[in-house]
């Protein structure tokens, strides 16, 4: 069976290309372009275009879009959407309202093939990749919550999935998210987030720009491997090295989060060895207090020791910062998306 083709999966000169085998001259795909990032699920609504050819498209082509099928709101604001794509998979993104403005976390992949202990995600396993669309489309669904005179300004792709591991699909995906002619973002308002696939990190930065987040999680190869499998073919030198080859530009940092864990990598002599490891680059430091959930095997460290971990990282003159963690209680936390069916149900609205 032949679908008909996504429009959203196309770059600008891809549907011009597109355009002139139809038969159409190539600024149509401007007008096309338009309709679809102000988010029209209808040929017929793009008012612009001849009737006849508005039909052709509906024949040729699709708007596709993602359904909300579950919407959960927790106390502080924050939104968790479980979306469905079209094969009946599902996905879950949180909506962060920020002041003036809105943050979108998004996913990147259909489960998680990364195995990292800590994360809820990796129980879930891998599925799938996304497609540039579902991505573009995560977006699209998540501005259209939102009220009036609450812009969503930036998105992380910090979700469900390893973004570098869907490196054709997110690349894209970032393309047509910056684009004047796509969703218009700016770069220094998008964040991608890797466990470390080193030879992608400076490959993506050299195509698209964007702010880069490692997850890092232990300052030695030893634990980081317990933690994380991706540090046994991608060990800590790989992936400093891939760090640095990265196209950073001036006045910019490498974000490196830092997931504390009790009695696992939250000890003062772990914390200069932190130190000692990222000494040399442009970094900040989040440190993350592990979010808890009765299926992964960790806890927090007490606050004492949290702040402990702090100001030794800042005597050695990092910028460092303990992030707060919002929705938890609806499981939007960092680490807790599964994207489940049944896990999230309309409410809070």
């Amino acid at each position: 069976m032949t679908h008909p083709l996504d429009l959203k999966e196309f770059t600008l000169e891809e549907l011009e290309q597109l355009m002139a085998a139809w038969g159409q001259p190539r600024y149509r795909a401007r007008q096309v372009t338009k309709w679809l990032y102000k988010g029209v699920t209808d040929f017929q609504e793009m008012t612009d275009i001849a009737r006849p050819f508005r039909e052709e498209l509906a024949r040729q082509a699709q708007i596709s879009h993602l359904q909300i099928v579950g919407l959960q709101q927790a106390a502080d604001g924050v939104r968790k959407l479980l979306l469905a794509l079209e094969d009946g998979h599902r996905i879950e993104a949180v909506l962060i309202p920020e002041g003036d403005h809105a943050t979108l976390c998004l996913s990147s992949q259909v489960g998680c093939a990364q195995g990292c202990a800590f994360c809820l995600t990796a129980q879930r396993g891998f599925v799938r990749n996304l497609t540039a669309g579902e991505m573009v489309n995560q977006v699209l669904a998540a501005r259209a919550l939102l009220p009036a005179g609450l812009p969503l300004t930036n998105l992380v792709f910090m979700g469900m999935g390893e973004p570098l591991a869907n490196f054709p699909g997110v690349a894209r995906a970032l393309k047509i998210i910056t684009a004047p002619w796509g969703l218009n973002f700016s770069p220094r308002r998008l964040t991608v987030s890797t466990v470390g696939l080193s030879p992608l990190i400076p490959r993506l930065g050299h195509e698209v720009k964007f702010n880069l987040t490692i997850s890092l999680n232990a300052p030695d190869d030893d634990l980081r491997s317990r933690l994380m499998p991706v540090n046994r073919r991608y060990p800590l030198a790989a992936l400093l090295q891939a760090c640095r080859d990265f196209p950073l530009p001036r006045h910019r940092r490498i974000t490196f989060a830092y997931v504390l864990l009790k009695d696992v990598n939250d000890a003062p002599a772990q914390a200069r060895q932190l130190a000692r490891l990222l000494r040399g680059l442009r970094v900040k430091i989040n440190l993350i207090p592990f979010n808890p959930h009765a299926r992964l095997p960790f806890s927090p460290p007490p606050e004492s020791r949290i702040l402990e971990f702090q100001e030794i990282l800042r005597q050695q003159n990092y910028a460092v910062f303990i992030r707060q963690s919002r929705g938890q209680e609806i499981a939007a936390a960092c680490g807790h998306l599964v994207g489940e069916p049944g896990k999230a149900v309309i409410s809070g609205q």
